[in-house]
């Protein structure tokens, strides 16, 4: 009986430690339960003529307004703007925006302004569109502003998160530029920090720092405004396949690429010691670049393999092994390219947490990403407040050396856009000293400027004044002469 009694108190032992392995191994996660689901038929964009550029972009653009798609174009470089209720069989002759005289190969929704769209082109220049509030009508074949700098194709284009108008652009001619597009002008060169193709480039969260992927295998922290690379890790993965690098909220660094056994990785990074990574995932053996969607509020980044037909997402933490797979999304077809709602045109009373625009062939097709919830309340903890479209600074300003971090508003009433101010460019004399494009230009803050209209909008309004005052007298003197007459 003794030893009955026994048996039973190991086994309880073993069942508990057992338990407690458990415990550690499945980590609590409101994210783990994720689920994706793609829209019926009737809510997808059909009969699109995806292009065929063979180039790593996402091909798609989407903001809480519109979906942009680079489309296959003869003669030139299109792509479509639809409204997101433009759902169903898209008519051929719908209007392009088709200003380009060759392939479309990147496109960027501005994060200020819901109605300026960006594209970099293999004709070599940068073009800054502004689509009308209800969509287009007709072709738009006129841009508000051309940027030429670029001496090869130009493959990325990707807007200042937080200071207004601010755009940079990379090339195959393994430079960066950086616009102030209000005034058209190249404000930043950054020309001898790449010595092959550079594969992506992303902002962090205020748009102090750039980091980048290069052909080299290399990837680096770049200050934009001094020009000195501040970090820099070679080989970051052993492959020869295209990398990816984007800043997390942390200021860490995630990269996506390839082992010498042409395994797909995914690695995190912090860039304060770039000697080692923090972790390294190996995932699977494919060809497929995995472009990485990231999603500051709730720390998830969601995978998409170019020519796979399934999204993988994982959650990072601040506690070793700092990357956790949470689940995968898999469908029978393979995407194209991929589009990636901001957080502002999720629908909240859903529990939405992302939405992607998948690229087929001949269609998009937008796939939900759901947190299941039994209550119908706002979920605080699903939506913190996130970026808004309020810019914290005027270009000038980041020119200058200022930092802004985003402007945060509250998702609890589903999110109301506000009205757009129309883009405008300011066009400088061009007998004015141009700005070398290697060098950063001093930027006047444009005070002085508008010191000298004002004092001339006042000098005008006193001398109106004046004769005014002038007329009234020698009305007087008029009807006094009259009223003599009159006697």
């Amino acid at each position: 009986m003794g030893l009955t009694s026994q048996r039973v108190s190991l086994k309880k032992c073993a069942l508990c430690l057992f338990s407690a392995d458990m415990r550690r191994v499945v980590r609590q996660s409101k994210f783990r339960h994720v689920f994706g689901q793609a829209v019926k038929n009737d809510q997808c964009y059909d009969d699109i003529r995806v292009s065929r550029v063979t180039w790593d972009s996402a091909f798609c653009a989407v903001n809480p307004k519109f979906v942009a798609i680079i489309i296959e174009a003869s003669g030139g470089g299109a792509f479509l703007v639809l409204p997101l209720h433009k759902t169903g069989r898209i008519d051929k002759s719908y209007p392009t925006v088709c200003g380009h005289t060759g392939p479309v190969l990147d496109i960027d929704w501005c994060p200020h302004n819901d109605q300026v769209i960006a594209s970099g082109s293999e004709d070599c220049t940068v073009m800054v569109w502004q689509i009308p509030e209800n969509g287009l009508v007709t072709s738009m074949s006129e841009p508000v502003v051309i940027l030429e700098g670029h001496s090869k194709r130009v493959g990325i284009i990707t807007w200042h998160p937080t200071a207004r108008n601010i755009l940079l652009s990379a090339g195959c001619d393994n430079q960066i530029i950086i616009w102030n597009v209000g005034t058209g002008e190249a404000m930043i060169n950054l020309e001898d920090m790449h010595p092959d193709v550079i594969y992506n480039v992303c902002w962090n969260r205020n748009g102090s720092l750039i980091c980048t992927a290069c052909k080299d295998k290399s990837i680096r922290v770049i200050d934009p405004r001094k020009q000195e690379i501040v970090g820099e890790k070679e080989k970051a993965h052993e492959g020869a396949r295209p990398m990816r690098a984007i800043f997390l909220n942390d200021g860490n660094i995630l990269t996506t690429g390839f082992s010498r056994m042409s395994e797909r990785q995914l690695a995190l990074w912090n860039t304060q010691n770039l000697e080692e990574p923090m972790t390294v995932n190996e995932m699977d053996t494919s060809n497929g670049v995995l472009l990485p969607f990231y999603d500051p509020d709730t720390n998830v980044v969601y995978l998409c393999g170019k020519g796979d037909s399934s999204i993988r997402y994982f959650e990072i933490t601040d506690e070793a092994p700092y990357v956790h797979f949470l689940n995968t999304f898999a469908s029978k077809e393979p995407q194209r390219g991929m589009g990636y709602m901001p957080k502002r045109g999720l629908d909240v009373n859903k529990c939405e947490i992302a939405r992607f625009y998948k690229l087929h062939e001949r269609k998009c097709e937008p796939i939900v990403m759901t947190v299941p919830r039994k209550s119908d309340l706002f979920q605080d903890d699903l939506y913190p407040d996130t970026a808004g479209p309020d810019p914290a600074l005027e270009a000038e300003e980041w020119f200058e050396g200022k930092n802004g971090d985003p402007i945060l508003i509250s998702l609890k009433n589903g999110y109301v856009p506000g009205k757009n101010r129309e883009f405008k460019v300011v066009k400088k004399n061009a007998l004015d000293n141009k700005c070398l494009l290697s060098s950063v230009c001093p930027v006047k803050t444009g005070l002085t400027k508008s010191e000298a209209k004002l004092e001339e909008i006042l000098k005008e309004i006193r001398s109106l004044k004046d004769m005014i005052s002038s007329q009234e007298k020698r009305i007087v003197q008029l009807e006094e002469q009259m009223s003599k007459l009159a006697i």
